[in-house]
């Protein structure tokens, strides 16, 4: 699967369950470890739980490896690694305390993809 489908897929994924605040990032100038950071928010635990259950799911569904899912205990910050792209799952006080966004300022963050909800909510 290329890279553009396979973000689309997270992104839907994010969306079904109501994601909030998609950002995806572009790592491929920064690191050779990944492709892409995908940033959502969650209202609550479980919606963040929920959230990263969905993408690991829909990954799997169509045959991609999930790598590892990590804090689902809490659930105040929900780590899906899928190999080619990271997906953080946090609830908005946990992210803008960490701010990966600007982590990874190099190259900028930029809206899920037009024309989706999360596009227009920008």
């Amino acid at each position: 699967m290329e890279i553009t489908q396979f973000e689309q897929l997270v992104v839907s994924a994010l969306e079904d369950i109501k994601g909030k605040d998609i950002q995806v990032i572009d790592t491929t100038r920064l690191t050779s470890l990944f492709d892409r950071v995908i940033i959502a928010s969650g209202d609550s635990n479980r919606q963040t739980r929920s959230l990263a259950r969905n993408v690991a799911d829909k990954a799997r569904e169509a045959g991609l490896r999930v790598v590892s899912v990590e804090g689902e205990e809490t659930g105040e910050w929900v780590l899906v690694d899928l190999g080619d792209i990271v997906v953080h799952v946090m609830q908005p006080a946990v992210r803008a305390y960490y701010n990966l966004e600007e982590l990874w300022s190099a190259t900028p963050a930029r809206p899920s993809r037009p024309g989706s909800a999360a596009a227009r909510a920008a």
